[in-house]
């Protein structure tokens, strides 16, 4: 046994040797390892919903795509029995609540249920004249939905694969203030025409 200290980076008689790590990091495909181009996925799951439907009692999808254009909301409208869906094509970040924000505003007194689907689980919320409203049961809601609503939350199916759709963005802002208009022309003559309003005498 001598006290004669060993020589800088020599491995001691019972230590396991450590490889030095190299400066070029392209030979690590010779070791066999793979950095993947994006690591986003280290941080943890993106806490952006997977969808975000916009449900409205707006009775077809063109008023719908118009409103949304005048909003500046990047949407595919879908017509069903209850009233036409707004699909969000891009659902992260704030844009789910500022879509229902902002379109609740332009159809002020028409509420909204506001979708937003994660994995398997669906959170919905009412929105009224650009206000959040209170969350409302997924169960609740879907009980008397009509299947296209169904599909379309449950990803069964796409915007593109059903009739009658419309996107917002195909809808140009002057032609969107001119259907509004009608739209809104046509509502009040028909509530005149109902029984029980001011102009029956």
């Amino acid at each position: 046994m001598t006290d004669t200290p060993r020589p800088a980076g020599e491995p001691g008689e019972n230590e396991p040797e450590v490889p030095a790590v190299p400066d070029d990091l392209s030979s690590l495909d010779e070791l066999g390892l793979e950095v993947p181009d994006d690591l986003s996925e280290l941080t943890g799951p993106s806490s952006d919903p997977d969808m975000a439907v916009l449900i409205t009692q707006i009775a077809s999808a063109e008023p719908l795509a118009a409103a949304a254009s005048l909003a500046g909301i990047d949407l595919d409208a879908v017509p069903t029995e209850v009233g036409a869906l707004a699909v969000l094509r891009d659902p992260s970040g704030s844009r789910p609540d500022d879509a229902a924000s902002a379109l609740s505003q332009v159809v002020r007194g028409v509420p909204l249920v506001q979708v937003t689907r994660k994995g398997e689980q669906l959170t919905c919320v009412r929105w009224s004249d650009g206000e959040r409203g209170d969350e409302i049961s997924p169960a609740l809601l879907l009980g008397g939905a009509p299947q296209t609503v169904e599909d379309i939350l449950t990803g069964f199916a796409k915007p593109a694969d059903l009739e009658g759709v419309v996107a917002s963005g195909s809808i140009g802002r002057m032609k969107a203030m001119r259907m509004l208009t009608s739209a809104a022309r046509k509502a009040r003559k028909a509530s005149r025409g109902k029984p029980g309003t001011k102009d029956d005498g």
